[in-house]
Formats: C-alpha cells, sequence, structure tokens
C-alpha cells in the first residue's frame, strides 16, 4: 500500500519546513501553492518535485485539486501549520499495511497556541477525518469548514496530529477570525439565515460558557481564558457582517 501526503499552502514560509520534514515517509508528496509571494514553493522543491501553483478557488476545490495529483493507494492531507508526530506515522504504516482495514480515519489534532499545548476548550481532541483511501475520499462542504466525505467505513487513531495555529498568538487567531467570519456569514446568507440582535447577543455569550466552562477551558489557564473570549467574540463579528450583507452596508456616499 501506498501513502501520499497532500498539503494545500499559501505564504507558509515560517511553517511548511516542519510538515514537510514530518512527511518524509510517505511515498510521495503533493503540494499545492496558492500562488504565494514568500519561499514557500522554494522550501516546497526541496522536498518534492510535485509542486503545483494554482490561483485560490476556495479551501474544497483548492484540496480536491490536490487530490487529483495524487498516485497514493492512501491520502494523508494536512495543512501547512500541521505536523505528523512520530507516533502518528507509525500508527498510519501499522494501520494501511493490515488486510481489514477503514476506509477512513479520523485523527486527534492537539494545537500549541499562547506557548502551549491546549488540553481542553474545544481545541482537543478536535478529531480530523484526513487520512483515507483515495478512491474512497473527496472533499465537500462550503467556503470553510471542508470535510471528507467518505464512502465506506471511518474509524479513530489514537495518536496526535500537532497543530501550529495562528502563529501561537491572539494577533494570527484574530486575523483568522476575520477572514472566517466573512465566508460564514456569507454562507449564513445563501443558506437564507437572518440576523436577529438576540443572537448577536446570546450566541457570544452562549459560547464564551461553552467554551470556558462545559469544555473544560478553565483547566488549560489562561490560555484557555483567551480561547473562550476569542470564540465568544468570533461568533459576535459573525453576525455582524450578517446583518452588513443583510442591510449592504459600506462606505457610499450620501445621496
Amino acid at each position: 500500500m501506498t501513502i501520499s501526503v497532500c498539503i494545500i499552502c499559501f505564504n507558509e514560509e515560517h511553517n511548511i519546513r516542519r510538515c514537510l520534514d514530518s512527511s518524509t515517509w510517505a511515498d510521495e508528496i503533493v503540494v499545492v501553492d496558492s500562488v504565494s509571494q514568500d519561499k514557500t514553493v522554494a522550501i516546497a522543491r526541496e522536498y518534492t518535485d510535485k509542486v503545483y501553483q494554482q490561483a485560490w478557488p476556495g479551501y474544497m476545490e483548492q484540496k480536491n485539486f490536490a487530490l487529483s495529483k495524487a498516485h497514493g493507494d492512501w491520502v494523508l492531507s494536512l495543512d501547512a501549520d500541521e505536523e505528523v508526530s512520530p507516533e502518528l506515522r507509525e500508527e498510519i504504516l501499522t494501520e494501511i499495511r493490515r488486510h481489514h482495514t477503514n476506509d477512513g480515519y479520523r485523527i486527534p489534532r492537539r494545537s500549541f497556541y499562547q506557548g502551549r499545548w491546549i488540553d481542553h476548550s474545544g481545541f482537543y481532541p478536535d478529531r480530523q477525518l484526513r487520512l483515507f483511501r483515495s478512491e474512497c475520499g473527496r472533499w465537500t462542504g462550503g467556503r470553510v469548514h471542508e470535510k471528507v466525505e467518505i464512502k465506506g467505513s471511518v474509524g479513530d487513531l489514537k495518536h496526535d496530529l500537532l497543530h501550529y495555529p495562528y502563529k501561537g498568538t491572539i494577533s494570527g487567531q484574530l486575523q483568522t477570525v476575520n477572514s472566517f467570519s466573512s465566508l460564514l456569514a456569507q454562507d449564513m446568507y445563501a443558506k437564507g439565515k437572518q440576523y436577529h440582535l438576540w443572537l448577536l447577543v446570546a450566541r457570544p455569550a452562549f459560547k464564551f460558557l461553552e467554551v470556558y466552562v462545559l469544555k473544560l477551558g478553565f483547566l488549560d489557564g489562561l490560555a484557555g481564558f483567551i480561547i473562550a473570549i476569542t470564540s465568544a467574540y468570533a461568533l459576535f463579528v459573525r453576525y455582524v457582517k450578517l446583518r452588513e450583507i443583510e442591510n449592504r452596508f459600506g462606505n457610499q456616499p450620501a445621496k
């Protein structure tokens, strides 16, 4: 059984070498770059000749493009800010060599944020379906939160995929919140969902309680409190942007 690692990226020179170093055990590495302006492509070409560039069409489309370039029996899909731990590597190799396996596998993902590994706060185990037979899986979804749709059985692996989101800082997280909230608000509007004041007030408050209390964010110390606050803020901004879309707000000159 052969395995292809598929990576999508854009301006990830600070992350991608770590990701690629952790993928050299695979039979093939496929990198799809969204026309980066830094050294991402040059670094990727040190590890593989299967580096492709394509203007950004969306998460689902870009990951399916990477999938179309892979030739392995199995595919492991990674983001540039992720790293395959040695324990996960060995578990994957053992699993795909078995005679009777599932067609896809969810992998627990552990994130490093605010200088520490996060064990709660909804950040962990954060299971991601990333390993699958190439003929059984395809990416589906909206503008964000794409997912693999598997034709067949799905199981769970035990060892962690390591994740280094937001460059570890709140500035990076807020940049992601700004980008994703715009896409999610557009998805909500397209699905006919409407802004209501009570949603703007209630949903962020409940989100904070969910992350900090129900998902044990308080056990992650100050980092857990920061995650709870920013998770609530992300929902707040999403509903504000939905309101802006509905009302076509913007810097329009007065008539």
